[in-house]
């Protein structure tokens, strides 16, 4: 379940949401794949981390403050790589997100996808279609 090319796995919001979410329908299959699979890392961005975070603002400050510490974790876990927002990355997704009127695709979900080519990652942990679209493998996708 790992990219071919790096063993390096991406982490889409989607991952980061299931795993914190004890009742979100994916909990289970997302904590068997953190169980099961060892990617060699986790690559994932500060505009996934800031959805993630956005996702739990108004759910109280219990899930705020468990956020918080998991999001912490993310940035101290010597297995997850955050890779920092910069001008270029935003450009980039940007970019990507202009070429792409027809889609429904999220200005994060576009710069994930253009760190995504630019690491030379194709897996992902979503179960997001739209990176399907792009040519990316969503290794959490119920359905295919």
């Amino acid at each position: 379940m790992q990219s071919a090319t790096n063993n390096a796995v991406f982490a889409d919001t989607f991952y980061w949401i299931a795993f914190t979410n004890i009742q979100d329908v994916a909990h289970e299959r997302v904590k068997a794949f953190a169980r099961s699979a060892r990617p060699a890392v986790i690559v994932t961005t500060e505009e996934v981390l800031t959805e993630y975070l956005n996702y739990f603002a108004a759910w109280g400050s219990h899930f705020r403050n468990k956020v918080v510490v998991n999001a912490q974790n993310i940035i101290d876990n010597q297995a997850v790589r955050v890779v920092g927002q910069t001008p270029e990355s935003f450009r980039s997704g940007f970019d990507l997100y202009r070429t792409r009127l027809d889609k429904g695709y999220s200005l994060t979900d576009c710069i994930s996808m253009q760190t995504m080519r630019h690491e030379s990652i194709t897996d992902v942990l979503t179960n997001d279609a739209h990176f399907e679209q792009e040519g990316f493998r969503a290794v959490l996708r119920e359905s295919r």
